[in-house]
């Protein structure tokens, strides 16, 4: 099992995508009117989800921002509705203090922030709230973040920044168990950068923090594979289990009944050893 905090979550465990978005790379608009999320949090609950995490903020590469008061129209009515008709954990998508306050009120008990509490105000209102947060690695923001990426050792270099942020964040009062870090596959890299962070994940478990992955259907499988995004489940899959086999503990996931039965797979043969 994943202790974080006083949270008990499965080891490895799904995270269920649901942008309440209509802009987002792979299933923008499809889940706009609330009662289709609800339904579709819904199916990826019976399907074996641990966690919904809900986004009203697009971070595909070449997004804009969106006002606070639309984020908060867009998920706080998906998020009370959800929290209604389940105990699973409820993930806020978000890099902004007022939403991450709201959501958790809400019925949320987890923040995935793709800036890593770097926003103003972000860290202090993560350490009041005093709930699980995903740091993630974004070299640049989403607007910009595909123009020409550049590292010397994207591994090291991405490691470092997580490193920092933990540091940070543990400063500012946040209890260093409630910390998930992510390495941002797509933000801000190269498909080849994204291929080594995926080989390398045991290396960014800095701290030994629980290690979230999210490369569902993202443009490295398709230029590795040819598929457009709505054909790379298959591909997904498979770099979810080659996550699961490099020691990552959660798994951000579109598909999730392929997910979650993939990843049993993997887990049986890691426990089987030999």
């Amino acid at each position: 099992m994943l202790q974080l905090g006083s949270y008990v979550i499965p080891k490895p465990s799904v995270m269920g995508i649901l942008n309440v978005t209509p802009d987002s790379f792979s299933d923008g608009g499809r889940y706009t009117n609330p009662h289709v999320a609800l339904r579709q949090a819904a199916t990826m609950v019976e399907e074996g989800a641990d966690i919904i995490d809900i986004g009203g903020e697009s971070t595909r590469p070449g997004a804009s921002g969106v006002g606070e008061q639309e984020e908060l129209d867009r998920v706080l009515p998906v998020i009370e509705s959800v929290r209604s008709i389940t105990e699973t954990m409820i993930s806020v998508d978000t890099s902004k203090p007022a939403v991450m306050r709201a959501a958790v009120a809400a019925g949320a008990s987890m923040i995935n922030d793709v800036a890593a509490l770097q926003a103003e105000g972000a860290l202090a209102a993560a350490a009041e709230l005093n709930v699980p947060v995903c740091l993630m690695h974004m070299r640049g923001q989403p607007r910009t973040m595909q123009e020409s990426p550049n590292y010397v050792d994207v591994v090291t270099e991405v490691a470092a920044f997580l490193e920092q942020r933990i540091a940070a964040c543990v400063a500012a009062g946040l209890d260093e168990d409630l910390i998930v870090v992510d390495p941002g596959f797509g933000f801000g890299k190269t498909h080849a950068h994204n291929v080594q962070l995926l080989a390398n994940l045991r290396q960014l478990k800095v701290r030994g923090r629980p290690l979230l992955t999210g490369i569902s259907r993202k443009s490295t499988l398709g230029a590795l594979t040819g598929r457009d995004t709505e054909d790379r489940m298959p591909a997904s899959v498979a770099a979810a289990v080659i996550a699961v086999m490099n020691d990552a503990d959660i798994i951000r996931a579109h598909d999730v009944a392929a997910t979650v039965d993939a990843i049993k797979v993997a887990q049986a043969v890691l426990e089987t050893g030999g």
